[in-house]
């Protein structure tokens, strides 16, 4: 009978989450919806010396605004409670005794100077990586060097100690990754990694497969950092004895900074001016801020397609998905080996053709709430109409009104160098006869403004290349922007009339030609 598909997002809360996490998150999430299986949130806060006040709120947040649910998660629970590392904290000591009773772990006693001493003596002879392992453990305090009664007496007195994994000194440890295939490391590579530390809590590599276990995960996605311990961990399930259950592998390609070179990160972000984490983060420490794609004004749909295509593709030309179509088409086998490049103006790409394709209703909100803040009343069809026009002008939702801001306010500066080329004196014996005649229209819309402009040009003997640029100066202030007849439809025509007037007298200087 084949499993249900159970994977598992295991954040520590130590700090914002990283747009590496979410996409991490986001992979476990796809392939839980398509198979039809679940998606587990555990906090993994074994480190109380790293945990950040407000981070696991800010974890929990980010992937609600992302769209990725959780079916298990330390806030609606699950058949696996509790779901908070810290919490599970009694279950695990049994299994490190597990291993201490089959030989495959052991007490150790070192001091934190017995172990310094130690790595100083192998950096002397010239180790390249000193480690605990297979040869050390013999030359140091613990229960293979130690007699079994001292190591009674020093357990009931109360010593502080850890438990570390005994692993084998000539061993190929073989690992098949649903990304990378087959990889294989030799067990003198490996420390004795500590499973158990003095405070009673189990290091991530414990905690982690006997979680992993006991919660039934059948896939671990995680990031490409993770892969140098797989092989510790495979010896875990083998030494335990849930090899035969031991969940399938794939390690995440990195994200890399835009040039290539190397792991993206936060200050690549603050160098370069992008966000690398999906909401704002206030450092509850130092006051530090760091700016999040949810407040620099992406959509969360943009931001998961976007993420989605760093590190895997479709196979087709297709772009644009929705969270149901990247689960429908995702598999872990078109996820890349190699770093992906970061790329920001795909984001804000994405962002706009999500912008452009909501309705002009919506994104009308926008700029009715931009309008509220600055004290200006404009009615829900004339705010529908003005976001229709510029919403191929605009990447993010707050540009509405930085870039439509002369549908409201009246120009009073006008680029000199349009104004140099294009004003002339030709050119206001038009927009003069233009303003005067635009009281004559009975129905004044966009092509009865133009019908208009572009009769008095024939009775000038102009083209209406010839003044169009100056036209949209005096009215918008802006040297380029969308249809200017349609613009002067929504600004209408006494406003129209008073703008063109007061360029006239603004541009006087001009008009000499």
């Amino acid at each position: 009978m084949e499993r249900e598909v159970r994977v598992r997002f295991a954040p520590s809360p130590t700090g914002p989450l990283h747009i590496g996490g979410v996409r991490t998150a986001l992979y476990n999430f796809l392939l839980a919806r398509k198979t039809g299986g679940k998606m587990i949130l555990r906090i993994e806060d074994t480190d109380q010396n790293r945990f950040v006040p407000g981070a696991e709120d800010y974890i929990r947040e980010s992937l609600e605004w992302c769209g990725i649910e959780l079916d298990e998660s330390p806030w609606n629970g699950g058949p696996y409670a509790p779901y908070r590392q810290s919490e599970r904290k009694p279950m695990y000591m049994q299994y490190a005794m597990q291993l201490i009773e089959s030989g495959h772990a052991y007490y150790a006693f070192d001091t934190a100077e017995e172990l310094d001493e130690m790595r100083e003596r192998l950096k002397a002879a010239k180790v390249a990586t000193p480690q605990y392992n297979a040869i050390t453990r013999m030359t140091m305090k613990n229960s293979l060097t130690l007699p079994e009664d001292e190591v009674k007496k020093r357990l009931e007195s109360g010593d502080p100690y850890v438990i570390r994994l005994k692993v084998p000194r000539k061993e190929e440890v073989r690992l098949k990754d649903l990304i990378r295939g087959w990889v294989m490391v030799h067990s003198s590579a490996i420390d004795d990694k500590v499973l158990m530390k003095s405070d009673g809590m189990p290091t991530y590599h414990l905690a982690n497969i006997v979680d992993d276990h006991l919660m039934k995960i059948t896939h671990v996605i995680r990031g490409e950092e993770w892969l140098p311990s797989a092989p510790l961990h495979v010896l875990l399930y083998r030494y335990l004895g849930w090899e035969d259950t031991m969940p399938e592998f794939a390690h995440l390609p990195l994200l890399l900074k835009p040039d290539g070179n190397g792991k993206l990160s936060k200050r690549d972000g603050d160098k370069l001016g992008f966000p690398v984490f999906p909401l704002r983060w206030v450092d509850p420490f130092t006051s530090e801020v760091s700016s999040g794609y949810r407040e620099s004004g992406y959509m969360p749909e943009a931001f998961i397609n976007f993420l989605a295509f760093l590190g895997w593709n479709p196979g087709t030309q297709q772009e644009i998905f929705s969270m149901e179509e990247l689960a429908n088409e995702f598999t872990i086998e078109r996820i890349g080996k190699s770093g992906t490049r970061f790329d920001i103006q795909k984001a804000r790409w994405f962002n706009e053709q999500y912008l452009r394709a909501k309705p002009d209703a919506e994104l009308a909100g926008y700029l009715l709430k931009a309008l509220e803040e600055h004290n200006i009343s404009c009615s829900p069809e004339k705010a529908e109409k003005i976001a229709g026009l510029m919403k191929e002008r605009v990447s993010f939702p707050q540009e509405f009104w930085r870039e439509a801001a002369y549908f409201f306010v009246a120009p009073t500066e006008y680029s000199e160098k349009v104004a140099s080329k294009k004003w002339n004196s030709q050119a206001v014996a038009v927009f003069s006869d233009f303003r005067n005649e635009l009281s004559t229209l009975s129905d004044f819309n966009a092509d009865t403004v133009k019908d208009l402009l572009v009769s008095i040009l024939e009775r000038h003997g102009m083209k209406i290349g010839q003044v169009m640029q100056a036209l949209r100066l005096a009215v918008t202030g802006a040297e380029a922007g969308p249809d200017l007849m349609q613009i002067i439809e929504v600004i209408g025509r006494e406003e129209t009339a008073n703008r063109i007037d007061a360029a006239i007298s603004a541009l006087s200087q001009y008009a000499t030609a």
